[in-house]
C-alpha cells in the first residue's frame, strides 16, 4: 500500500544486517510516516496467538488489537499493519 502523496523512492528499505533503520524515508514521507520502522521476520511470534485470541473475542466491525506489556517496560500496542497504513493514508 503506498500513500498517494509519496513518490515511490520516497520510501526505501535497507538490507538485512544494516545498521540504523530498516526502512528509509525522504523528508517528505517523514512528515507523513512520522515512525522510525523496525522489521523482523521470525518463523514463529507469540503475538500472533495472541492477535489470534482478539480476533475470536473481537465484535463485527470492530477492529482487533493486542495491548501487551513486559515488567519494567513500556506497554505496546500490535494492530495488523494493513490496517495501521490504512490509518495513515486517512487524512
Amino acid at each position: 500500500m503506498r500513500h498517494p502523496t509519496l513518490e515511490a523512492d520516497d520510501v526505501r528499505s535497507t538490507s538485512m544486517g544494516a545498521g540504523g533503520e530498516d526502512v528509509l524515508l525522504s523528508p517528505a514521507a517523514r512528515r507523513k510516516v512520522p515512525y522510525s520502522i523496525e522489521c523482523k521476520n521470525l518463523a514463529s511470534m507469540a503475538f500472533y496467538k495472541w492477535m489470534d485470541q482478539a480476533k475470536a473475542n473481537c465484535p463485527p466491525g470492530v477492529e482487533p488489537i493486542v495491548v501487551a506489556k513486559a515488567n519494567s517496560k513500556k506497554p505496546v500496542v500490535i494492530v495488523d499493519a494493513e490496517y495501521f497504513f490504512a490509518l495513515l493514508i486517512k487524512e
